[in-house]
């Protein structure tokens, strides 16, 4: 027996090894050989037909020629039906396509060579060389005949290489006819065959989305609308305008209104509102737009054109006036039981802290009975009954009055008017509640009704104009509190209603030159609420004049800073519209011009994503600047502004705004925290939280300040147990320190606003529309905020009224034709985003089910687990007419 080898042993091993490499190397021909044995037979045989084939091609006699081209052809067409490896015969035909070529070049034009270039087209698919396009090149002198026969993968290249040679040619000014004769192709075919996102993409390339019109039909207009308006946010304008007006087009093409109408909102374009309500006959539907227009807080008015019938127009409008909010929030409050009203006890929860706290804040003070106040208020938002406000009917000894006179001066304007804030959307009974503050003689308490009064109102618009009537006459009131009440009234009962009379009654104050500076700010602030986004000329003119004037002294002053914001209010989300008056912002005194730019530029792009701006505004915060200037505060309110329109914009500011915190100085450090409240308003990220949490613990009051009131805006109207947690214990960790104890009590009133039926959240449709008047009230807020000692934590603490603006319930309500409440059941889960999958994919995920109405919270989507009814609206949010479905069969 021969030894065997030990495996370890150096010449042993090497043998062995070249015995097997030597082999292969000597004879070429055998691996050869071996590689064909590999093939089946079946490929054997096509690689040597195709072989064949070429040989033939090359053949001078024509007959030949066209039956081994035709061939050819059959054996690619019939092959490039999988889609997971390169078809067979491209694989053979790869070492040929250099001879092809060299022969193509040589034949003389002719029917043949057009065949020719078709097959090459289909082979350069895997051969040619990177930025070449000769796919392109061969289909462009090809024949004409039908694309989509060689393959989808074929097809798809082909978009490719067109929207390349576009740009070049567009460079070059070169004529696109045949380019474009070849992009209808591929659209027909791509539109055919489900691949709608991919013929979008090919006429953004080619710049060309009008062809869409002729291409979409029934089946799949929806798919590729929902494409084109999910990639509108991602688009730089004028692009992404004109991308929702082709979807606008499309859904008016095929009767699909309340998608049209979302779009002809979100574009602000009234004449496109008026279309939907004129195209559409249906009276239930025109029912469902105006809940759609009355929850975007826009101001409607319809005319005849739109509904003939003089009694049906006043029903619609009683609709858009929002007349019916208040109904249907105590619907849903009963449903949920939740009508017994809460005291501030019941939300701070002194009993679960250990001794220290609770024992230190027996003692009676204004501060305190303060925060109450706006706890009070926030808790029992739009109940109508509260313990400390209302007077229950039997008692004779009014407790109210005895709440009021527990605040000092200025307290007792917020004490009256959170009265108007329990009674909201109830106008009849809200004012009817107030009439009684308006006999006294104590300024601050009339101050607080007239404020009241706005609040009561707001979001409801009426046709005999109570609040107007009302605080019209205290407009010129000799007491600047009365004053400031009425104007800032107006302000919230006429919020983007571009009331014109109110304009002149409140521009005047602007360049008064007696008036007081507190009442002149809070002017401009209600005139740039009631013509948010409108742009109006003559508002700007006078704020514009009002800043002028101001003296050095006077622009040093906390309540300046709402001179800008007036300003920018007028311009929210119009973007370019901005620039002139930004110019002019630049010849006001530098004290002020840099913090009114920086509110020009963060207003005028809120809720756009624009990156380029989000880059100027980061740039603003990188600088290390003197202790005195104050323009980084609205930068860093600007990046969440603009940032806040969509999910991947948010995440990305999250994280900037974490690097601003290690390296920003002290005043961006300070408008951080709002920043992130912003940007999760109502909705309690946990790591947003936990950043918060740790801010609100900083040695630097104003930090801790801001993170306490933003822990209140991210858990707004969510009752979140957690955030509540973090409350109860800052409420013990700062019992000695009354400024900011009073904010967290603020930040205990927000989370469980409304009992937890109430949302801040601007956005609403699936987070689509950004209701502009919402967003105002919350920048007013934040820009307070930015100073909080002499506004919140002074005697201007009713700012945070303005929240009412924002404040909606977060509910879904099924109503019948009729509009009464009707009962059916939903599933409410976390949405998912389908845009571009393929099939039918469910909308949502992990869903329980329930039935109406419902609340929804942030992320959630709702959709009927019934088909009893077929719901008006595609978006199941706020109030949702059904009617029955005439195909339904019981089981």
């Amino acid at each position: 027996m021969a030894p065997t080898p030990d495996p370890n042993s150096v010449g042993g091993g090497a043998k062995q090894d070249e015995a097997t490499v030597k082999v292969p190397s000597k004879d070429p021909k055998k691996k050869d050989e071996k590689k064909e044995e590999d093939l089946s037979e079946e490929d054997l045989e096509l690689k040597q037909n195709l072989e064949l084939y070429v040989e033939r091609v090359q053949d001078p006699n024509p007959e030949l020629q066209r039956a081994a081209l035709e061939s050819m052809r059959q054996e690619i067409r019939a092959s490039t039906s999988s889609m997971t490896s390169v078809p067979k015969p491209l694989k053979f035909l790869r070492p040929h396509y250099g001879t092809l070529k060299a022969f193509h070049e040589t034949m003389a034009d002719s029917e043949l060579k057009k065949y020719l270039s078709d097959i090459l087209s289909v082979l350069a698919l895997t051969m040619s060389a990177e930025g070449e396009r000769e796919s392109l090149r061969y289909r462009l002198i090809g024949t004409e005949g039908d694309i989509g026969s060689w393959g989808h993968e074929y097809v798809r290249n082909l978009a490719g290489e067109i929207a390349q040679e576009f740009t070049k040619r567009q460079s070059e000014k070169a004529h696109i006819d045949d380019l474009m004769e070849l992009v209808q192709q591929i659209v027909a075919f791509h539109m055919k065959h489900n691949a709608e996102t991919e013929a979008v993409d090919l006429l953004m390339d080619v710049e060309d989305l009008n062809q869409l019109l002729e291409h979409v039909d029934k089946t799949n207009f929806k798919r590729t609308c929902n494409y084109l308006t999910s990639a509108a946010k991602y688009l730089p304008g004028p692009d992404d305008m004109f991308v929702l007006d082709i979807s606008y087009m499309i859904y008016m093409k095929f009767e699909e209104y309340p998608n049209a109408l979302q779009i002809a909102l979100f574009l602000d374009n009234t004449p496109y509102v008026k279309q939907v309500f004129t195209s559409c006959a249906d009276l239930l539907r025109k029912k469902q737009f105006c809940y759609m227009i009355a929850r975007h807080g826009i101001t409607f008015d319809l005319d005849d054109e739109m509904v003939a019938d003089d009694d049906d127009r006043e029903a619609l409008q009683d609709i858009v006036n929002n007349t019916k909010l208040s109904e249907g929030y105590l619907t849903l409050a009963r449903d949920i039981e939740v009508m017994e009203a809460k005291t501030p006890e019941d939300i701070y929860k002194a009993h679960l802290l250990d001794g220290r706290a609770s024992s230190g804040a027996s003692a009676d003070s204004a501060r305190q009975n303060l925060s109450a106040t706006f706890v009070n208020a926030f808790v029992n938002a739009g109940f109508g009954q509260d313990k400390l406000m209302t007077v229950p009917s039997d008692s004779t000894t009014g407790s109210s009055g005895n709440w009021l006179f527990k605040n000092k001066e200025h307290g007792k304007t917020s004490a009256a008017a959170s009265l108007g804030m329990i009674q909201l959307w109830d106008v009849d009974s809200g004012l009817a509640q107030l009439d009684k503050y308006f006999h006294s003689n104590d300024n601050p308490i009339i101050a607080g009704a007239l404020l009241g009064v706005g609040i009561v109102n707001c979001g409801i618009k009426n046709d005999c104009d109570p609040a107007l009537a009302l605080l019209g006459d205290y407009i010129d009131n000799e007491d600047s509190s009365v004053r400031i009440g009425a104007i800032m009234g107006l302000g919230i009962a006429y919020a983007g209603s571009q009331n014109d009379q109110i304009r002149s009654k409140l521009s005047p104050i602007l360049n008064d030159a007696k008036a007081p500076l507190d009442v002149i700010a809070f002017a401009s602030l209600s005139l740039g609420m009631i013509y948010v986004g409108s742009c109006n000329e003559e508002v700007a003119q006078s704020i514009i004049f009002a800043l002028m004037d101001r003296s050095e002294a006077e622009l040093g002053d906390a309540l300046t800073r709402f001179l800008p914001l007036g300003l920018g209010l007028l311009y929210l989300g119009k973007q370019e519209s901005v620039e002139a008056t930004a110019e002019v912002s630049k010849t006001f005194n530098e004290k002020i011009r840099k913090y009114c730019d920086m509110t020009l530029l963060s207003c005028a792009y809120a809720g756009t994503g624009n990156v380029l701006k989000v880059q100027d505004l980061l740039a603003q915060c990188g600088e290390h600047l003197e202790k005195g200037d104050i323009h980084q505060g609205p930068a860093v309110l600007g990046l969440a502004m603009v940032a806040m329109s969509e999910e991947l914009g948010i995440d990305m500011e999250i994280r900037s705004l974490e690097r601003m915190l290690q390296y920003g100085e002290q005043n961006i450090r300070r408008a951080v925290p709002l920043a992130l409240g912003l940007l999760c308003i109502s909705n309690p990220k946990v790591t947003v939280m936990d950043t918060l949490s740790r801010l609100s613990h900083d040695t630097d009051s104003e930090v801790a300040m801001a993170a306490i009131i933003s822990l209140g805006l991210i858990g707004a109207g969510t009752n979140n147990a957690r955030i509540a947690g973090m409350l109860r214990n800052l409420s013990s960790y700062y019992y000695k320190d009354a400024s900011l104890l009073f904010c967290v009590r603020i930040a205990q009133g927000l989370v469980h606003m409304g009992k937890g039926l109430l949302t801040l959240s601007p956005f609403h449709s699936e987070r689509f529309l950004l209701s502009p008047t919402a967003l105002a009230g919350i920048v007013t807020l934040l820009h307070a905020c930015l100073d909080m000692k002499p506004i919140i934590l002074g005697k201007y603490h009713y700012v945070l009224y303005f929240l009412v603006l924002a404040m909606q319930p977060r509910m879904m309500l099924t109503v019948d034709k009729d509009l009464k409440p009707l009962s059916v059941p939903v599933r409410v889960g976390q949405a998912v985003d389908v845009v571009g999958q393929a099939g039918r994919p469910k909308t949502i995920t992990g869903f329980q089910t329930h039935s109406t109405p419902v609340l929804l919270a942030a992320g959630e989507r709702a959709e009927l687990a019934t088909d009893k009814y077929i719901p008006l609206s595609p978006i199941l949010e706020g109030f949702v007419i059904l009617k029955e479905n005439p195909d339904y069969r019981e089981e």
